[in-house]
């Protein structure tokens, strides 16, 4: 699936506007913010289907991790740029965003957590999930993004996408 297609059929575009959130570098020191910045930023290009930006932003290395029901076929992980958006393709074809709010941020040194809320669709089963939390563990390298770690309420996603 092409990059652009996969990104925006994932239904992040709210995301973009939902980065106005509680943000906090916990320590104060320019690489806890630089850490938080990249992360953030990150978040946005996703969001708004910005793949160039998205691409500078992630190492070559990246491991992208979903924690969760591994019947859901999303679940698990990705490493290298090319293998998480390929694994984008999978998650777009099979989950709808609807709704997504961060309500908090924290960095510390190469460690950013987001915290936050949302809901969405299956597109096996057309169920409304209802609304679930979400956290995320990122760590940040040289500027760009070398693990998404992601943890989400995957009981509740997990009922929805069986039906």
């Amino acid at each position: 699936m092409e990059r652009r297609t996969a990104l925006k059929a994932l239904g992040l575009s709210a995301l973009a506007a939902a980065l106005g959130t509680q943000v906090t570098a916990a320590d104060g020191n320019e690489d806890t913010k630089a850490s938080l910045e990249t992360v953030m930023a990150f978040m946005g290009a996703m969001g708004s289907g910005d793949m160039e930006s998205m691409t500078n932003l992630m190492a070559d290395d990246m491991v992208w991790h979903n924690e969760g029901d591994t019947t859901l076929p999303w679940v698990g992980g990705a490493e290298g740029k090319e293998a998480i958006f390929e694994f984008l393709g999978v998650f777009s074809s099979n989950f709808e965003t609807t709704m997504w709010e961060n309500t908090d941020a924290f960095a510390s040194g190469d460690t950013v957590a987001v915290f936050g809320k949302m809901n969405g669709k299956t597109t096996k089963s057309g169920k409304d999930i209802g609304e679930f939390t979400f956290a995320m563990r990122a760590k940040v390298r040289d500027g760009q993004v070398v693990l998404w770690h992601w943890f989400e309420d995957s009981f509740a996603v997990s009922q929805a996408y069986h039906g």
